[in-house]
C-alpha cells in the first residue's frame, strides 16, 4: 500500500468513526419523533459576571447530518462558526432567547435561563411536540419534556441548540467589547478571566456587569 492509499484509508476510517458518533446522537431523536415535532434546547451564559444568558432551540430535519457537530464547548471557535453556518442552513426552525443582566439581578440567573429558553421555543415555528433538554425541566411549557444529563453529547438536537446560543451570544459579546474595552469582552466573554477581574477592581463595574455575581468583588 502507497503513503497515498494509507493516508485515504485513514481518512476513510475517520470519517466512518464520526458518521458512527453521529448516529448515536439521533438515538432521542429516533424514538420521540414518532409523537410529533422534536426540539432541542440548550442554553448558554449562565456562568459569566457580565453579559446576558443566551438560549438556543433548534429542529432539524429527520435524520440530518451535520459531521462534527457535539457539544459546543468541545469545538474550537473556527468550528462552532463553521457549524453555526450549518445548522442555520439546515434547520427546520431555529429559535433564540436573550435575557439581559438587568432581568438576571431582578429574578435570578436559574429563572433567567427558563425565561429565555420559553423565549426561544416560543419563537419556532413550528411549534414543537418534543423538547430534548439539556439536564433541565422548564417550568410553563405544555409541551412534553425529556431532560437529558449532558444532553449536548448526546442529541444532535440539543449539540446544535447549544453551538447556535454560543456562537449568538459571541458575537454579542465581541460587538459589547466595543463599547467597554477595559474588560476584554471579546475574548472572555464576560467570564472571570485574571484580566477581567483585575479590570473590575481597577474600574469597577459597567452596565453589562450582572450586580449580584460581582458583589464581593466590587463591594
Amino acid at each position: 500500500m502507497t503513503k497515498k492509499e494509507e493516508q485515504e484509508l485513514k481518512r476513510q476510517q475517520k470519517l466512518q468513526a464520526e458518521l458512527e458518533r453521529l448516529e448515536g446522537m439521533l438515538v432521542y431523536e429516533r424514538e420521540y419523533r414518532p409523537l410529533g415535532v422534536v426540539c432541542g434546547i440548550d442554553e448558554v451564559g449562565r456562568g459569566p459576571l457580565a453579559g446576558p444568558v443566551v438560549a438556543g432551540a433548534v429542529i432539524l430535519p429527520e435524520d440530518c447530518q451535520i459531521l462534527y457537530l457535539n457539544d459546543s464547548k468541545k469545538l474550537t471557535e473556527r468550528r462552532r462558526e463553521l457549524l453555526y453556518e450549518e445548522i442555520m442552513e439546515k434547520a427546520v426552525a431555529v429559535g433564540l432567547g436573550v435575557v439581559s443582566q438587568e432581568r438576571i439581578d431582578e429574578i435570578n440567573i436559574l429563572q433567567a435561563t427558563y425565561e429565555a429558553m420559553r423565549e426561544a421555543v416560543g419563537k419556532l415555528d413550528p411549534q414543537p411536540e418534543i423538547l430534548l433538554n439539556d439536564a433541565v425541566t422548564i417550568p410553563g411549557l405544555s409541551q412534553r419534556q425529556i431532560p437529558i444529563i449532558k444532553g449536548d453529547a448526546k442529541s444532535q438536537s440539543i449539540a446544535a441548540a447549544s453551538v447556535v446560543a454560543k456562537v449568538t451570544r459571541d458575537h454579542m459579546m465581541i460587538a459589547l467589547d466595543e463599547a467597554y474595552p477595559q474588560y476584554g469582552f471579546a475574548s472572555n466573554k464576560g467570564y472571570g478571566s485574571a484580566a477581567h477581574m483585575a479590570a473590575l477592581r481597577e474600574y469597577g463595574p459597567c452596565p453589562l456587569h450582572r450586580r449580584t455575581f460581582i458583589r464581593n468583588i466590587c463591594g
